[in-house]
């Protein structure tokens, strides 16, 4: 877990990361590339940017990692 994804200094698949989750952007999103999951939760705080407000979910089943982002009223 770390704030900035830019600021990852190691290869996750390499190391044997099954998932990384990171912020900053306030946009949030799920991709897996490589084996690994990179989550991004978006923000749910005040509005920002036009974003949605939302949260994501982080299951891990079977030892195998999958997420879901999940939009908040406001």
């Amino acid at each position: 877990m770390l704030h900035d994804i830019k600021e990852l200094d190691v290869d996750p698949a390499a190391e044997g990361h099954q998932a990384v989750i990171s912020g900053h952007s306030h946009k949030s999103s799920v991709q897996e590339q490589d084996g690994v999951l990179y989550l991004n939760p978006g923000s749910a705080g005040p509005r920002r940017l036009r974003l949605p407000v939302c949260v994501a979910e982080l299951t891990i089943k079977d030892g195998e990692a999958s997420g879901e982002i999940i939009e908040l009223s406001v």
